[in-house]
Formats: C-alpha cells, sequence, structure tokens
C-alpha cells in the first residue's frame, strides 16, 4: 500500500499547492516541501530491504484491478533499482523548490502544482509495470514539464516547449503502437488479454516483429535519454526551460529513458536487442563524441551543460547494451552521479543568471573574486562532470567502459575520448566563467553570493556526490537484486542458459 501512497501524496499534494497559491504566494512551497519530505521519509525505511537475506527482488508490490475487461491492472512494483531513482526524484523535487524561492514569483501556486505532478508521473513510470499504466505515466510527466517550461521559461519557451512536446509525444505513440501489438500477439498465443509486464516476457513473436516492436520501445526511450540523432529537443528545452525544470529534465526525466531501456527493451526483446546492440552502441559513442563536441563551442553556459548531458547519457546507452553487471552497475552509478552534478551545475547557472541576468560566458570573466561560493562550487561540479576519481561520475563511466570492453573493444575505445572532451570543456567552462578576463564589457555592480538555501542545496549535492565516489557499495548492492532480476528475465525470454544472461542483452 505504500507504493500507492507514494503516488498519491504528491498528486493531491500538487492540487493543494494551485489552492493555496491563490491565498497566499509563500503557501504552495511550504506544501511541496511537506509534501516531498513526507513522501522521503516513506521512502527511506526501504532502504536495504531488497539485500536482507531470503528476501527477494522486489521490496513492495500493489496490485488492484483497474480495467479488467481490457486486462489492464493498477499494478506497481519496487525493486532496488526502482527506489534508487524514486530516492533520486524525491531530493531532486526538494531541490527545485528551494531554488525556485525567489526566482518563481508569478502564478508559485500552478508552478508548484505541475512540479509535484511532474514528481507524480515520474515516480509513476519507475513504480507501473502494467505496460498500459506504465505508458499513462510516461505521458502524465510530459504535461505539467510542457507547461513548465511554456509558463516560465525564457525569451523562446514557447518554441522549445512545443518542440519538446512533439518530440516525446511521437516517440510515446511509437511506444504505444508497439505495447498494443505486444499485447495482441501474446492474445492470440495464449488466449490471455493482459498489459501484466511479467506475463508479457518471452512472448513468442517472429525475429521481424520482435524487431520492430523494439524498435519503438527503443525510439521512445531514446528520445528521452536522449540519443543522437534523437536529441535536438534537448537544448533548447534545457535553455529556456526555468532553473527548476532543467534539474528536473536533467535529473530525472532523462534517467526515465534509461530506465526504460533497462527495464522494457532488452527483457521482453532480447533476442532484437541482441542484434540490435552493435547499433546502439555506435549512436552511444557517436551521442558521446558530438555531445562533448558541441558542448565545448558553446557560450551560453546552459547551453553547454545541456550538450554535456547528451555526452554524458551516451555512457549509459553504452552501458545498457554492453549488458554486463559491471556495465550495469556502472549504468546506475552515472545515472545518480549525472542526476547530482549535473543539475548542481544547471542550479549555480540559473543563481548566476538571477544575478547579472546573461548566461554568456564572454560577459563572465572574474566571477571568482565576485562570488567566491558560487565560483568555488562550480568548478567542484564541473570537475566532478568530467569525470575526477573519487567523485561520482567517475565511478559511472569507469565501470561503463570496463564492463562495454568485454562487449566492443573498438567502441570502448573511442568512447574513452569522451574523456577527454569532458575535461576540455569542463576546464574551459571554469575558465571563462570564473578566471578569465571578461570578452565583452559587464555590467560593474557588486553581485551577491550563493544565499544560505543554496549553500545548503550545494552541500547536500557535493556530500551525495562524494559519497558515491568514495564509497559506491551501498548502492550495488541496492540495486544488485533488481538487477539480477533483470538479467534472469532477459536470459529466459531468450531461452538462453542462466549463465549467458551477462553477454547476451
Amino acid at each position: 500500500m505504500i507504493l500507492f501512497w507514494l503516488l498519491i501524496f504528491p498528486a493531491v499534494g500538487g492540487v493543494l499547492a494551485w489552492i493555496a497559491g491563490t491565498r497566499n504566494p509563500d503557501a504552495p512551497r511550504w506544501v511541496s516541501i511537506a509534501v516531498l519530505t513526507l513522501e522521503l521519509l516513506m521512502a527511506l525505511p526501504l532502504i536495504g530491504a531488497a539485500a536482507a537475506p531470503g528476501h527477494g527482488a522486489w521490496i513492495a508490490q500493489f496490485d488492484h484491478s483497474w480495467i479488467p475487461q481490457l486486462g489492464i491492472s493498477f499494478e506497481l512494483d519496487l525493486d532496488g533499482l526502482s527506489l534508487v531513482l524514486i530516492l533520486l526524484t524525491i531530493v531532486l523535487s526538494l531541490i527545485c523548490v528551494v531554488i525556485s524561492w525567489t526566482e518563481i514569483t508569478d502564478r508559485s501556486g500552478l508552478f508548484h502544482a505541475n512540479l509535484l505532478w511532474t514528481t507524480t508521473g515520474v515516480i509513476g513510470v519507475f513504480l507501473a509495470l502494467d505496460l498500459f499504466l506504465f505508458f499513462f505515466f510516461w505521458e502524465l510527466m510530459l504535461v505539467p514539464m510542457y507547461f513548465m517550461i511554456a509558463l516560465w521559461g525564457h525569451e523562446n519557451r514557447s518554441y522549445a516547449a512545443i518542440k519538446f512536446f512533439l518530440f516525446t509525444q511521437g516517440s510515446g505513440l511509437l511506444m504505444l503502437v508497439s505495447i498494443l501489438v505486444l499485447v495482441f500477439i501474446h492474445q492470440r498465443a495464449t488466449g490471455d488479454l493482459t498489459f501484466d509486464y511479467f506475463a508479457l516476457l518471452g512472448t513468442k513473436m517472429s525475429p521481424t516483429t520482435g524487431f520492430l516492436l523494439m524498435l519503438g520501445f527503443f525510439i521512445a526511450f531514446a528520445v528521452k535519454l536522449p540519443a543522437v540523432p534523437f536529441h535536438t529537443w534537448l537544448p533548447d528545452a534545457h535553455t529556456e526551460a526555468p532553473t527548476a525544470g532543467s534539474v528536473l529534465l536533467a535529473g530525472i526525466l532523462l534517467k526515465t529513458g534509461a530506465y526504460g531501456l533497462i527495464r522494457f527493451v532488452v527483457p521482453l526483446f532480447p533476442a532484437a536487442a541482441h542484434a540490435f546492440a552493435p547499433v546502439a552502441m555506435a549512436l552511444a559513442v557517436a551521442g558521446i563524441l558530438y555531445g562533448a563536441l558541441l558542448a565545448f563551442g558553446q557560450n551560453d553556459l546552459k547551453r553547454l551543460v545541456a550538450y554535456s548531458s547528451i555526452s554524458h547519457m551516451g555512457f549509459v546507452l553504452l552501458g545498457v547494451f554492453a549488458w554486463s553487471t559491471l556495465a550495469l552497475q556502472g549504468v546506475v552509478a552515472q545515472m545518480v552521479a549525472h542526476g547530482i552534478s549535473t543539475g548542481a551545475l544547471f542550479v549555480l547557472v540559473g543563481a548566476l543568471q538571477e544575478r547579472i541576468h546573461t548566461r554568456d560566458m564572454r560577459r563572465m570573466g572574474g566571477l571568482w573574486g565576485q562570488v567566491p561560493r558560487l565560483s568555488a562550487c562550480g568548478m567542484f561540479f564541473a570537475i566532478a562532470s568530467l569525470g575526477l576519481p573519487g567523485l561520482g561520475n567517475f565511478i559511472g563511466e569507469f565501470l561503463i567502459l570496463l564492463g562495454s570492453f568485454q562487449a566492443s573493444v573498438v567502441f570502448t575505445v573511442i568512447a574513452t575520448f569522451g574523456l577527454v572532451a569532458a575535461a576540455a570543456y569542463s576546464l574551459l567552462l571554469v575558465q571563462r566563467a570564473f578566471h578569465g578576463a571578461a570578452q565583452e564589457p559587464a555590467p560593474h555592480r557588486a553581485i551577491a553570493d550563493l544565499s544560505a538555501p543554496h549553500l545548503a542545496v550545494m552541500a547536500v549535492l557535493v556530500v551525495a556526490i562524494v559519497g558515491l565516489g568514495l564509497y559506491p557499495q551501498p548502492v550495488f548492492d541496492e540495486v544488485a537484486p533488481g538487477l539480477s532480476a533483470v538479467q534472469h528475465s532477459a536470459a529466459v525470454s531468450a531461452a538462453l542458459p542462466e549463465h549467458l544472461a551477462e553477454r547476451a542483452p
């Protein structure tokens, strides 16, 4: 029942925040903090349950009949992988409320309602194992994010919001068609009309059909990841979104694409995924290098961080289709580390834009002398982003490359050049924004450094990224049963011996 409440509280909280905003503009912020704190308190006791002796991969389950005539149920299942991503979602959502305290002054009730409803949709994606319910939450999380960009974004917000919506909705329709075809194939073979994930595992179909259905799922998740060439919506959406929207996009929504690849694409279509793996890994390597190259060429600080996300998430795609235990552990570490470090960078970019009203690095030189706390935090997370040993991003990328080496030496070697490129654009960011001389005249006025709430946010994120870098084992222990179950499902669906589960995506 706790899974049901994890969904209901932010959904209802969004309504309460909207209503509270009509009376007091500060009330929605406190409603959001209360709701998300309650969510965190409900989720924290679940940590460690999956790794307990004698416990299976699934920590908690909730299954209630919804539309029995169509075989649709309200089925929620939580394992360690889902729990880690849900905790990341709740923490980053809390941070979004804090950093929006002074930035969002117009229609604050509606803004916080959309923030909480986005959180509801994302948590639903990480819990739903009825494919219709999964699609429902997949679409649900996009609508409030569209409004966050369109209503509280920057100059070209309408263009960015529509582009985001068209890309994600269009690819979502492909997934819906694939879901329906998969369900009908299963019904024709068994006589059972169901959208249940466990029932659909191992559905027999022709190789061509399996490949086409796998592509439908893959494109939907690759757009959200995003993978090249489906990435073009991301820089615009990040650049025009309010700071909280950018943090939610980078820290949470991109992870739903990676989660979908792990949970659905490979286990449901293992043979097709195995055949497609070289193409997927080539796209991953292209994204790693292409994103890094474009990040290096940006003057807009927010677009630089946005393009770096394409590069970092390319490592996630590479690790998923390497499909080894090491690579999948690296994928989880990279998702968490990317959510922390890139989310922090977007927070800092938003704080800087609020103070100097520009994102152009040509007008930012010498900021360290004026805002040393902001600059120090910016340097720390830029270095984390380039993969400095001892920080979380290094753990993720190192394990992905180590696991991918077993699947493809060539792709792994090429992908390592992405680490060099990451060092180049990250150090360029630090030099041009915080240390270098401004290339264009900037207004001469005192700039306020990070406030106490922003410093508290930075402290939490610093501790998290250092903790993940120095001692990632608790995260690996948490996700291990879930990842093993997913690998086992893929092996069984492909009718392979279990000892080949790691090597056959």
